[in-house]
């Protein structure tokens, strides 16, 4: 099997280096990944530049490396390119939860959606963070587990896996939590008294039991099955609707 393994926090990220060496027990792995952290780009793409790679900085034990000046969607789109026939690429392992809505700003998740738009297997996988720093070494073992049970799968095409800070060991397949969530602009200002902006979300809604996020704050390690297809298939079936 050839991997390849991308994330969006960066090529020193300790969570790629954690996955880069989890991956290599399953096949032949290449990284390339961005050369400065791109957290939240989503799904974006350099279109208004040239984009280029070089060998990575740090050493990942046997496994080639590169780092690429571009956003984790262009790094598996150069990846493909440069090094064609991958049987999967892995996104991760994320530094902070991608559950719920994140889905839709996830520097990590796209960069496995790109992998399924090339027509090749995408899995993206983050961790929960807490107050402290997260145990990779600890962790590792449960990232070997989740992938031994489904690297393998024809299908689906798209997962968003999701490790608690602390897991517990049992793996459960969830949905994805769509419940609405608070998003708002706070402003403050910078030590010159310019004004400038912080954007967060946080979530305004109990976890639905089943759901993503429900899972990971049970400390169960979430498996999301996910779709390209954004379209409102229950709208098109009512009989009811405009023609």
């Amino acid at each position: 099997m050839k991997i390849l393994v991308t994330n969006d926090d960066g090529i020193y990220s300790p969570g790629l280096a954690c996955l880069a060496r989890v991956a290599s027990s399953f096949g032949k792995v290449v990284v390339m990944a961005p050369d400065v952290e791109q957290s939240s780009m989503g799904h974006a793409i350099t279109a208004n530049r040239p984009i280029s790679y070089k060998t990575s900085p740090i050493v990942f034990q046997d496994i080639e490396a590169y780092r690429v000046n571009g956003t984790p969607a262009d790094c598996v789109a150069m990846g493909i390119h440069l090094f064609k026939d991958f049987d999967l690429v892995l996104s991760g392992i994320n530094m902070g939860a991608n559950l719920g809505n994140s889905a839709w700003h996830s520097g990590t998740l796209s960069a496995a959606r790109q992998a399924v738009l090339f027509n090749q297997r995408g899995i993206a996988l983050s961790v929960s963070l807490s107050s402290k720093e997260v145990d990779f070494a600890h962790l590792e073992a449960y990232v070997h587990k989740t992938l031994s049970n489904v690297i393998h799968l024809e299908k689906p095409d798209l997962l968003n896996i999701n490790f608690p800070f602390a897991p517990d060991g049992e793996i459960i397949w969830t949905k994805q939590a769509v419940l609405h969530y608070d998003g708002k602009v706070i402003a403050s200002k910078d030590p010159m008294g310019r004004n400038h902006y912080w954007f967060t979300v946080s979530p305004i809604e109990a976890e639905e039991k089943g759901s993503d996020r429900w899972a990971v704050k049970q400390g169960k390690i979430s498996i999301t099955p996910m779709l390209l297809d954004l379209t409102d298939n229950r709208f098109l079936d009512n009989e009811e609707r405009i023609h």
